[in-house]
């Protein structure tokens, strides 16, 4: 870790993250209060529910088994299998820690942060009959949905700073919008959450995510920028050679005697 960041810049880092870890778990908690306890049986609690009630009424057997599908991207098992195939993919085919260490404390944070909230705000489920079975974790806010921006979120961020070819960059941001979407319209679609909840579960994955890139990630990265610095040194080296194979010998042998002591 000392030679990723330096041994001074470590425990500073180490110190942004757990400070933002606190004021998310400090926003969310206070919005999560605001819905249980202020909004709670208001006209914006019926209207939040609303959208779970149409979802519920117009259910059909596809969109049951695609929305179910939609929500195992972000289970439990999935994301701790693809994230420790991303850390280990990351490791050997970069060559380095920091992507990795990212990926890794992206996905441990996110946790210990929506964990610690559903502790401090107890919501209900929506008043709907639930697709799956309501794991005892409080419906504020969404764990799924934030474990979907966390995971792709966090691997487009590492393919879009390192890798050369755009087509796989663009295919990378594809999938780390398209699945979390998916996975909160399921959740809602389910009766599993309100909309709002799905919503904190966004915020909460992209804001964690967003720190934790800034604070280990840092600037442009990886292999595009290697790759650029490689192009451009081997451009100087050939306009260097070009120059020296275009001067008369006499200049050349003449410069060799100049330089001579």
């Amino acid at each position: 870790m000392r030679y990723l960041y330096g041994g001074r810049s470590l425990p500073r880092r180490v110190g942004q993250l757990v400070a933002a870890a606190v004021a998310l778990v400090a926003g969310l908690t206070a919005l999560g209060l605001l819905l249980t306890k202020v909004l709670r049986g208001s006209a914006f609690e019926r209207a939040d529910a609303q959208a779970d009630v149409v979802l519920a009424r117009d259910r059909t057997p596809t969109w049951n088994r695609v929305t179910h599908y939609a929500t195992l991207l972000a289970e439990t098992r999935t994301v701790v299998v693809v994230g420790a195939v991303l850390f280990l993919l990351f490791l050997l085919a970069l060559r380095r820690w920091r992507e990795p260490l990212f990926i890794a404390t992206v996905l441990v944070g996110e946790v210990a942060i929506f964990v610690t909230i559903t502790l401090l705000v107890d919501r209900h489920r929506p008043p709907v009959p639930h697709l799956d079975a309501a794991p005892p974790t409080s419906s504020f806010p969404s764990g799924h949905t934030a474990a979907a921006v966390s995971l792709y979120g966090g691997a487009a961020v590492v393919a879009w700073r390192t890798a050369r070819r755009g087509l796989l960059r663009a295919l990378a941001a594809l999938v780390g919008i398209v699945v979390p979407v998916a996975v909160a319209l399921s959740r809602v679609y389910r009766g599993m959450h309100f909309p709002t909840d799905v919503l904190a579960g966004a915020l909460l994955g992209s804001s964690w995510l967003a720190l934790v890139a800034v604070t280990l990630l840092g600037g442009a990265g990886g292999a595009a920028t290697s790759a650029s610095v490689g192009q451009r040194s081997s451009s100087s080296g050939r306009r260097a050679r070009r120059t020296q194979n275009s001067l008369p010998s006499g200049s050349a042998s003449t410069t060799q005697v100049t330089s001579s002591p």
